[in-house]
């Protein structure tokens, strides 16, 4: 009972230290990152989280695939706009802009209390043509009501109304992102919360084995639907969130499939097994849409490529990678991946410049050739029209290409060996 009570007690404490120091990397990051594309990076990264967090109550632990998410991030987004709209109005109804995330919220909710009734009659692929049917068709609705939805033109609203809150206006970026923060850290809590309630632990049970939960007595139906309105309602507060960040929302893009794929895509690849997953792949999406796309235009091909590499070699996602590696260092057997990871590493990097060149020379000249036929790739004068280029960044591909592929599987030999001690030495430690 002794070292049971004490394992629960270092358990706790290492929780604790884990929460204080998410709650002090979202406090102290303004700080040590000050510049204007920083705050941007920042703050969209804090709502983002949020909005993969609430899709992995889905995607993750409902075993839920939906296409449809957008449809709640965007009516929260809308439904908070016109909370703003009316509050800045003269003799409009005066909501603090605090609270503006929590309208969005409610309308996050409602929707799906609408729409869930109907796709969580239903399960698996079915479900998924159900949310992808009513995504379209709400895309397609905003279209049509341009008075709510915006038109083509979005719907604006100023965010510094009122008496300051406290005595923040929240004019400056930087009140925003805390703003924001704050929100981030108190939804990713409950979120977690919910994992271990009853609901959040039936719900897994429902994804594994559905059969079995219904036999015990439960409806899984009424399961999947009350964590479909807790995933809408999370939805809705990164929306809202959104809103107050850009002050203007764009119906057909916040609604569209496109934006739900984002948050599928990128979900999966921060790892949906795990509660940390989605805020992984939450940053890895704004890295991608702020600074990717910033630096080529072929930022959605890289995008694709990453994708298919990680459903090949990693599905766990990037979240499956650390914790693997977490547990090897653990047991003191990192010394010998080490060199390995090094040497694959430096040939991974020397494959993917030759990748990315190849395919920054075709974007070129499909794209850009009234520029010219010389490009720069990392500082370099690159001749497109010169064979020999293209020779050259093709030989050093298949090169640089084919030792990866030889590393890779003596890479994968020391691996399954390490594995292997580590499940010998766990099984000593149990029989002792």
């Amino acid at each position: 009972m002794g070292f049971s009570s004490l394992a629960i007690r270092q358990s706790l404490w290492s929780r604790a230290a884990i929460w204080l120091a998410f709650a002090g990397a979202l406090a102290v990051a303004p700080l040590m990152f000050r510049s204007g594309l920083s705050m941007t990076i920042l703050s969209q990264a804090g709502y983002v989280i949020i909005i993969c967090l609430s899709y992995n109550i889905l995607f993750g632990q409902g075993g839920m695939l939906s296409f449809g998410h957008a449809v709640y991030t965007g009516f929260g987004a809308l439904f908070a706009m016109h909370a703003m709209r009316i509050a800045d109005s003269a003799g409009g109804w005066s909501t603090p802009l605090p609270l503006i995330p929590l309208v969005g919220g409610l309308a996050g909710g409602l929707m799906a209390v609408l729409f869930g009734y109907v796709t969580t009659k239903k399960s698996g692929i079915t479900f998924a043509m159900i949310t992808l049917g009513l995504g379209e068709l709400v895309a397609a609705m905003s279209l049509m009501f341009p008075g709510f939805f915006g038109g083509e033109g979005g719907v604006k609203a100023d965010r510094v109304y009122g008496a300051p809150f406290l005595g923040f206006d929240f004019g400056p970026q930087i009140q925003v992102y805390y703003l924001i923060a704050v929100y981030c850290f108190i939804c990713t809590a409950l979120m977690y919360a919910f994992t271990c309630t009853p609901l959040g632990r039936l719900l897994n049970a429902t994804r594994d084995n559905p059969e079995r939960v219904e036999f015990i007595g439960y409806n899984t139906q009424r399961i999947r639907y009350l964590a479909f309105i807790i995933s809408g309602f999370f939805a809705g507060i990164g929306g809202g969130l959104a809103a107050i960040n850009f002050e203007i929302i764009n119906a057909g893009e916040s609604l569209s499939i496109a934006q739900s794929g984002s948050f599928l895509l990128f979900t999966f690849l921060g790892g949906a097994s795990f509660f940390v997953g989605p805020i992984i792949g939450g940053v890895m999406l704004v890295l991608a849409s702020v600074l990717l796309s910033d630096l080529t235009k072929a930022w959605l091909l890289y995008i694709g490529l990453f994708f298919v590499l990680m459903v090949m070699y990693a599905p766990g996602g990037v979240a499956s990678l650390i914790v693997a590696n977490t547990a090897i260092f653990r047991s003191g057997k990192a010394s010998h991946l080490a060199l390995p990871y090094v040497g694959l590493m430096l040939l991974a990097v020397a494959a993917l410049l030759g990748l990315s060149l190849v395919i920054e020379m075709i974007y070129h000249v499909q794209f850009e050739a009234a520029k010219g036929p010389v490009m720069h790739f990392l500082g370099v004068a690159i001749d497109t029209h010169q064979r020999m280029t293209w020779g050259v960044a093709i030989a050093y591909i298949a090169i640089f290409g084919g030792l990866f592929a030889w590393a890779c599987g003596r890479f994968s030999n020391i691996w399954e060996k390490v594995q292997e001690e580590m499940e010998t030495a766990g099984s000593l430690e149990a029989r002792s």
